[in-house]
């Protein structure tokens, strides 16, 4: 109600005892009022009313006003008074009030409950509870029967009423296990009873608990040490089912027969067991009745299963079978078996099929797959080790892999040619495997990187050699359908190799002998593709590794510029011969290989032109040596033949040899040695090029392979070829054991120095130094693989010059002199 009063609105707010006389007047329960003796000109009396207080017996109590006692009479105001007590301020009543008085008197006699009210209410609970065990219908309505419930609870009855359902579940809870002992013995059958049994049992104690909801919401709720109805039910189901051993045995052991039978292949209802360990769980007796037993039983399986499959399968197919046990069990958990099950399970499952029989796996397989490339079944043989930590075992076993089939390649002499080539092929294999299969695990890379620097370093110089052999023949002319992108991943796969190796001084030496060969004969394939590798080499090894190497390319760039002033100098247009042309290479000594000078009769023609060259550069270049190497010079002539014309790309010395039968048609080894003083095994070498070879300019008598000293030689003039120009100096690019040993010599000879060198260093810091401290720090300080004995002779030889001597008390001391 609101009362306007000028521009302000407010609410009055009726007075709640007011109201709750009113209701009194309209209650037929109450006796009519009498009439008021006098009006009051004031509201000056107290109304209190109240129907119910909240003592502990909770029964509705009567309101008892004596009409006698100081006789208040109750008087009340006008209805513009009462709408006005909400305001702020009050407003004085109207002095003219036109409502009457009117008196309230209470009940004198206190209501109660009716007779036998608690035993009947039961009887109707009783029958309806007994009615939902025997799933019979029942005449009383629910909403009764809850009605029921409440006016229990209200009468503070609740505590009985929860003692007698619990009393009529405990009776009907055993009555209906104890039926199950000595059922079928057939044990699914037997797990379907217990399974309507528990089904029966969760349905009747929903039931029960919507009809006691409110005995559940108070009574158990606020009561401590009172279970809900359900957990009652619960706790008096495990009860009685411990109490009936017989029937929670057969559950257990025909749940465990169902899943062996399930583990054998055999269809089993999942559903079924799904529901019975459901129950078990909610009975909280599913890790000790159940887990326990199941976890003993899948060892057993798994452990028989295992010895089994390991004799009679190979390891991939025994892998397969553990990769699919593993998720077949996985697949058990997320069906039927509790979640905190499957940790404990997969774990015995793994432990039985795979911890166990680890070393057998890998002594019986690994080896296999491993030389049969199979990237898929390493990789489950990876992840099925990983799962029970056993990487460790996986990586010694590829580490002693490598070792094994790596030396096999390395240490066999028949197998050089190929040994590089091989030893690509199975590092790629390897880092193939590395990638997919083994999830590129750092530590095996290690491991791979290790093992594959110890084989490759078992023969201490030959790999670096073959390895150098190998680029050459890569990057040398005539490797007809490689492209540039091809030779680039050869170089970086030959790196690979390369940074495996201790002895990179004889790679060093054995590649700068090739190299140099490859760019005086002019038979390097590609300039780009040396240059990148010599950039490769020093992002390895450093500058001073390959600064030779870069010096040769900087001297054949500049021989291109010293031919062409040549060609344009006056001794060149006024001096030289007609009819040949000549170009020349100046090598510095310190960048090139050193060769052994080789003395030839050269041409008339020839000489002059050396001469004449020699005397340009020395006018031009004033205080240097001009040394000519005739073992590297290569020609092109021009030959007659019956059949045409040919031009033959030659070496020197066999543009020398073949120039003599311009002027003899047949000549004796002996004849020709002494026309062209070539040293004799050079010369054999030359002519067995000529004449024993494939293009055989020249005609041996008697035929034979090699050249004797009674042999003689003719002029083939009736040589033919496909092709105009024909290649016959091939001799100049092979490798002669000579040249081998000279650059292994070599090699060996800067090594003495770099001991010396070292070992200098170490005793001038030291002072003084046991041997076995002197051996052990030089181990530590070469970059080269060297024996303890060779060792020794550089620290004898010190001595001798006087750089240490040997302690006067102890032999085994050495001491620097200064």
């Amino acid at each position: 109600m609101s009362q306007s009063t000028g521009t302000s609105k407010r609410t009055a707010t009726t007075n709640p005892a007011v109201v709750a006389a009113a209701a009194a007047l309209d209650s037929p329960h109450y006796p009519p009022m009498k009439k008021p003796k006098s009006q009051s000109s004031s509201f000056n009396a107290a109304l209190q009313l109240s129907f119910g207080n909240n003592n502990d017996d909770d029964e509705p109590s009567s309101m008892i006003v004596d009409e006698d006692l100081n006789r208040h009479d109750i008087t009340l105001p006008p209805r513009n008074v009462t709408e006005n007590w909400g305001r702020k301020k009050a407003t004085p009543p109207n002095p003219n009030p036109t409502n009457k008085k009117f008196v309230i008197k209470l009940l004198k006699e206190k209501p109660s409950l009716p007779n036998n009210f608690e035993e009947d209410t039961w009887a109707r609970l009783k029958s309806a509870i007994n009615a939902i065990f025997l799933k019979q219908p029942d005449t009383c309505d629910l909403e009764q029967l809850y009605q029921a419930v409440n006016d229990l609870c209200l009468h503070k009855m609740g505590g009985n009423l929860y003692i007698r359902i619990e009393k009529e579940c405990d009776a009907h809870i055993s009555a209906v296990l104890q039926s199950l002992v000595g059922q079928s013995p057939d044990l699914l059958v037997f797990l379907s009873l217990i399974e309507n049994c528990w089904q029966d049992l969760c349905d009747q104690m929903l039931m029960i608990r919507s009809i006691a909801l409110y005995l559940d919401r108070t009574y158990a709720k606020q009561t401590p040490n009172v279970r809900s109805l359900w957990d009652m039910g619960l706790q008096l189901f495990r009860k009685h089912l411990a109490l009936c051993p017989e029937v929670e045995h057969k559950t257990v052991t025909g749940m465990l027969r169902l899943i062996e039978q399930e583990r054998f292949g055999e269809a089993v209802e999942r559903t079924l067991l799904n529901h019975l360990l459901k129950m078990f769980t909610a009975l909280g007796i599913y890790q000790e009745s159940f887990e326990k037993p199941f976890l003993a039983c899948t060892e057993e399986f798994y452990a028989a299963e295992g010895v089994k499959y390991m004799q009679q399968s190979d390891v991939p197919d025994y892998l397969k079978h553990v990769e699919t046990r593993l998720h077949e069990e996985h697949e058990r958990c997320v069906l039927y078996l509790d979640a905190s099950t499957r940790k404990p399970l997969i774990s015995t499952a793994e432990k039985q099929l795979l911890e166990r029989h680890i070393t057998a796996i890998l002594d019986k397989g690994f080896t296999t797959l491993m030389d049969a490339n199979r990237i898929e079944d390493l990789q489950r043989m990876y992840i099925l080790f990983s799962r029970v930590n056993a990487l460790e075992s996986l990586r010694l076993a590829i580490g002693s892999y490598i070792r094994r089939s790596g030396q096999v390649v390395v240490m066999d002499d028949e197998k050089d040619k190929d040994m590089v080539a091989c030893l690509l092929e199975f590092k790629a294999s390897l880092d193939k495997i590395w990638e997919e299969s083994f999830a590129k695990n750092e530590t095996f890379c290690n491991t791979i990187k290790d093992s594959f620097e110890h084989l490759i370093n078992l023969r201490q110089n030959r790999p670096a050699e073959l390895i150098a052999k190998f680029l050459d023949e890569k990057l040398r002319a005539g490797n007809k359908g490689t492209s540039e992108e091809e030779l680039e991943g050869t170089l970086d796969k030959v790196l690979v190799l390369f940074r495996f190796i201790q002895g990179k001084d004889v790679f060093e030496a054995f590649y700068k002998k090739d190299l140099a060969k490859r760019l005086l004969l002019g038979k390097s394939a590609s300039i780009d593709a040396e240059k990148s590798m010599i950039s490769k080499l020093k992002t390895e090894c450093g500058s001073q590794f390959t600064n030779k190497l870069e010096g040769m390319f900087k001297d054949i760039e500049l021989s291109k510029e010293i031919n062409e002033s040549f060609r344009q100098s006056s001794q060149a247009r006024t001096k030289l011969p007609s009819g040949i042309e000549m170009s020349v290479h100046v090598l510095t000594t310190g960048y090139w290989p050193t060769y052994p000078p080789m003395d030839v009769e050269l041409p008339r023609e020839l000489t002059t032109y050396q001469d004449i060259f020699k005397e340009f550069y020395l006018s031009k270049y004033s205080g240097r040596r001009l040394m000519w190497q005739n073992s590297l010079g290569h020609c092109v002539l021009k030959a007659e033949f019956s059949k045409g014309r040919k031009e033959l790309a030659v070496s020197l010395f066999q543009a020398v040899v073949l120039m003599l039968f311009n002027d003899a048609d047949k000549l004796s080894l002996q004849d020709i040695k002494d026309a062209t003083r070539i040293e004799d095994k050079e010369l054999r070498r030359t002519l067995q090029s000529l004449a024993c070879g494939k293009v055989r300019v020249l005609q041996k008598i008697p035929k034979g392979r090699e050249v004797e000293d009674n042999d003689c030689f003719l002029f083939n003039d009736t040589f033919t070829a496909p092709l105009y120009r024909i290649k016959v100096n091939a001799i100049q690019m092979k490798e002669t054991v000579e040249e081998n040993t000279s650059t292994t010599e070599r090699v060996f000879q800067d090594r003495q120095y770099q001991v010396d060198a070292a070992i200098v260093r170490i005793m001038k810091t030291r002072k003084v130094l046991s041997h076995t401290l002197l051996i052990t720090e030089l181990f530590q300080q070469l970059k080269f693989p060297i024996k303890p004995a060779d060792l020794k002779k550089r620290i004898e030889s010190l001595i001798d010059r006087e750089y240490l001597e040997r302690d006067k008390n102890n032999p085994q001391i050495y001491n620097y002199l200064a």
